[in-house]
């Protein structure tokens, strides 16, 4: 299921130059349109030109990384920890059960596996990646067994990851309906099962990010 792109939205290919002094640019497929202004997005890209090309990460962008045991060692110089370096679902909670691993590999809480253990480890959650159904739901989850393991490894505190996957899905699904609109619903906070206001303000309309904007059309 697609994302429900606004009419006034249009997919074009590669921009491929802009007419001096003008705001017209051509694509590749000889449209042409004329811009006021022009946003590059480059993404998430794993690019450490300040390290010694040994201890580089090489990776695409995906839920299971290039040469990282668990997710977080170079497992050709497991001195050289990673953090946060997964396509990502559950962001911060991840992050936080990745330092709690390398935080007893460091305290030596955690033996590190010869190389031969490692690669191996590797291989099975890169055949278990590459297993996965193309969906949603199926990344999520991915995601969230990795951070339950985490969990195994270490003494990161439990939460409800069942309930994370599902505020995705809900979330998720709240953007293949309005890409444009999704932001503006509200969602249950896990940890006190508070629901949250609806904004007072549809989020592309929203130009005012105070507190005082925020908090005064929320109160009760």
């Amino acid at each position: 299921m697609g994302f429900h792109w606004p009419d006034n939205f249009t997919t074009v290919p590669l921009l491929t130059h802009i007419e001096p002094n003008s705001k017209k640019c051509h694509f590749k497929d000889g449209s042409t349109a004329e811009v006021d202004a022009i946003i590059l997005c480059t993404g998430y890209q794993h690019h450490f030109p300040f390290l010694a090309p040994s201890l580089q990460l090489k990776t695409a962008n995906r839920l299971h990384c290039d040469g990282l045991h668990e997710g977080v060692l170079l497992i050709d110089n497991p001195k050289m920890m990673y953090i946060g370096m997964q396509d990502q679902w559950f962001t911060f909670n991840m992050f936080d059960a990745q330092a709690w691993y390398a935080r007893d590999v460091i305290l030596g809480k955690i033996a590190v596996p010869d190389a031969g253990s490692m690669a191996s480890s590797w291989s099975a959650c890169r055949a278990a990646e590459e297993a996965i159904a193309a969906t949603d739901e199926a990344n999520i989850r991915y995601q969230a067994n990795y951070v339950e393991r985490l969990q195994g490894l270490t003494d990161y505190p439990t939460f409800d990851i069942e309930g994370v996957v599902q505020a995705f899905l809900e979330w998720e699904h709240n953007k293949h309906e309005g890409i444009m609109t999704f932001r503006d619903k509200p969602h249950k906070s896990l940890m006190t099962g508070t629901m949250a206001p609806v904004h007072h303000t549809p989020w592309l309309t929203a130009y005012d990010d105070t507190i005082e904007s925020y908090v005064k059309g929320n109160k009760k």
